[in-house]
């Protein structure tokens, strides 16, 4: 069985609270190292009311607290809005309270729009110009390659595993060029996702962390019993979806039967196309589509993300999934 990982954005749900999505996001974690799964990570997001994992770094450590073996990480940390220099004290700190489990996710996009660059009190766009000699950099912060003018402590000689991430073509060239692993963002922006993983295995060269490319996509993944029941639970994360792509995103809520029948036409396109790289549906479904998507990519792991209202139910979707694939 492919190895399966799990995204999470830590949602907070309509009439929640942050601290709620908190202990949801450790108890999600337990379900999936319960599970078998791989890996668990966290993406960085900010100024988002239905998504509480802005600062990665410290949910991170609150959900190493809560589990003993899986891998945790971020999906990813956007490093325009940080310095190498912060990023690997960091991370580094993780690596020290949780050594061996560490992974690290970069992207190159914001995570927001314009006004987080002056909450920031930086220019991201230019700052994202940098995005790769600051990947260097930061390799170079935990295994000392560089003759850098100080050691980050924690930091240095850290075990943190480092990926970079990317919805186009230019993170798949930069993983290629580094030796890194490449994971492709296929479960929101899935129209570079053939081209990248090829341009990616194509132009790979070896380095003293990676021999051979290893490439991870990720999938939205709602399993249930019944397809009715999948696409019933799955209406949360449309309403989600629709009212980001509108201009006014908000918490995640409860599931709306029919959902996708009351939308108008550009909407529902929006959610098909957005949506390709997807299994949603009884175990049965959800076994097809991902074996379709797995055999098409000869993706190396898969990473599966997909928030419900009720978090019982991403735990049996996570669970079901398992079985499904076992």
């Amino acid at each position: 069985m492919i190895d399966l990982s799990v995204l999470d954005l830590v949602p907070v749900r309509e009439g929640g609270t942050v601290a709620a999505a908190m202990a949801d996001a450790a108890a999600l974690a337990q379900c999936a190292e319960r599970a078998g799964y791989k890996r668990f990570w966290v993406a960085e997001h900010h100024a988002m009311d239905g998504i509480a994992g802005g600062a990665a770094s410290v949910v991170l450590a609150h959900i190493g607290a809560a589990t003993s073996t899986i891998r945790i990480g971020s999906g990813g940390i956007m490093l325009p809005n940080h310095n190498p220099f912060v990023i690997a004290e960091q991370f580094g700190t993780l690596d020290a309270l949780y050594p061996g489990r560490i992974d690290l996710g970069l992207g190159r996009a914001p995570g927001a729009d314009g006004r987080l660059g002056q909450a920031l009190r930086k220019d991201l766009m230019r700052a994202a110009e940098y995005f790769p000699n600051d990947v260097v950099e930061l390799r170079a912060l935990f295994t000392g390659d560089l003759d850098l003018p100080l050691r980050a402590t924690p930091g240095y000689g850290a075990n943190v595993e480092m990926w970079i991430l990317g919805s186009s073509l230019f993170g798949a060239q930069l993983a290629a060029a580094l030796g890194m692993p490449y994971a492709f963002a296929s479960h929101f922006a899935p129209d570079h996702l053939d081209a990248a993983l090829e341009l990616y295995r194509k132009q790979f060269r070896p380095s003293a962390a990676l021999e051979r490319p290893h490439a991870m996509a990720a999938m939205t993944v709602i399993a249930a019993d019944t397809d009715e029941e999948a696409v019933l639970l799955a209406s949360s994360m449309d309403q989600s979806f629709v009212a980001l792509r509108s201009g006014t995103p908000g918490r995640l809520k409860p599931p709306v039967p029919g959902y996708r029948q009351t939308l108008p036409p550009h909407a529902l396109a929006m959610l098909e196309h957005m949506r390709q790289a997807s299994a949603v549906g009884s175990p049965e479904t959800v076994r097809e589509q991902i074996g379709r998507f797995v055999e098409r990519t000869r993706a190396d792991e898969l990473i599966v993300a997909g928030a419900t209202f009720d978090p019982a139910a991403r735990h049996k979707s996570l669970e079901l999934t398992v079985k499904a694939l076992g």
